[in-house]
């Protein structure tokens, strides 16, 4: 079959490869303008590493380990009360995310077709085939569409729903970006927490530099949608008197090159697909980055749908086949998000 994926992040790519292995012709559009080298470090835990093995990359992947050693919990003066053991936030192995992206695109590169800056924007599907505009590139027709762009899923939203049907804010927002390590972690977290405020900042692989994350509760996801300039007024607004390292973190924030900014949501659905349409990973059943569970319920995802696929000739079996086989997994996965992000004060 010809089959287009939207989103080259982990779930998209992951999924090609699997597909491109089962005889299919694949081709993956991604609206950035390149790979995207942003986003904090990953972690993998359980049947994640089965599906790297069979990606045949998990010793590439392991030689990026950051090597975390624990975090530090800091109360609001910023004094040392306790320590996290390192797999709370690292889990079973932790890599930076751009370079899983990389390593997964280099993996693929040259077995599907990749179309960088291009947004799908129009979808139209009969017994025969999906016809999906672009931004860019002149419209074309598939036999199965895929949805693997992120909790704000372009292909979910023309789809399936508006994005305020089903994503459900978890209470927390916040921005991340890299600054100077201040306070010289050496593959360490610190993790400082107040009254709906958190910090946590690590450093690993360059020691004079940290990754910093600054959250606060708020009560809408829609702070993800503002540009930049805002996201950072709202963010130094709501951490303006939180004294210890903050304000110094909040200069460090508007040098940043890397500044990013998302909210703690997922996304509900009855089901996940439509047709010849359906979704894998944060794009269908987000759970959350206080889950702990994103990227390595992006890869069991991408592995169980390609597997179906496999096994069936009926695309429509085969992704009612794929959703009750991981249904349970997402569910408890969720549950984990919503209380991850309970223990941050959301």
């Amino acid at each position: 079959m010809r089959i287009l994926i939207s989103g080259a992040s982990v779930a998209g790519p992951a999924l090609a490869w699997f597909l491109h292995r089962d005889g299919h012709e694949v081709t993956v559009v991604e609206r950035a303008p390149a790979l995207r080298d942003s986003g904090y470090a990953v972690d993998f835990r359980g049947a994640a590493f089965e599906v790297l093995e069979e990606l045949g990359i998990l010793e590439e992947v392991r030689a990026h380990a950051t090597g975390m050693t624990g975090t530090d919990l800091l109360d609001p003066d910023g004094n040392r009360v306790g320590e996290l053991p390192a797999e709370v936030f690292a889990g079973e192995l932790e890599v930076p995310k751009r370079e899983v992206t990389r390593i997964l695109h280099e993996h693929t590169a040259q077995s599907v077709r990749y179309v960088f800056d291009d947004s799908i924007n129009r979808v139209e599907q009969d017994a025969h085939g999906v016809r999906v505009g672009f931004e860019r590139s002149e419209p074309d027709t598939y036999d199965l569409l895929v949805g693997a762009d992120g909790i704000y899923s372009v292909v979910r939203r023309l789809v399936f729903a508006p994005h305020s049907e089903v994503i459900r804010h978890l209470g927390l927002s916040g921005a991340g970006f890299s600054a100077v390590n201040h306070l010289g972690l050496d593959h360490r977290g610190a993790l400082w927490q107040a009254p709906g405020r958190a910090v946590y900042m690590f450093s690993a692989a360059d020691p004079d530099r940290a990754a910093v994350s600054l959250s606060f509760g708020s009560d809408s996801p829609a702070l993800d949608l503002l540009d930049r300039a805002e996201q950072e007024r709202v963010t130094r607004e709501r951490l303006a008197d939180a004294g210890w390292l903050v304000p110094r973190l909040l200069e460090d924030m508007s040098a940043a090159s890397d500044f990013y900014f998302s909210s703690a949501g997922q996304v509900h659905l009855d089901r996940w697909s439509e047709g010849r349409v359906v979704l894998v990973g944060d794009a269908g059943y987000c759970a959350a980055p206080t889950s702990g569970m994103g990227t390595s319920q992006a890869l069991i995802g991408a592995h169980a749908l390609a597997r179906h696929l496999a096994a069936c000739d009926d695309h429509g079996k085969a992704f009612a086949s794929y959703e009750q086989e991981l249904r349970p997994y997402v569910t408890e996965n969720q549950r984990i998000g919503r209380e991850g992000a309970r223990s941050f004060g959301a």
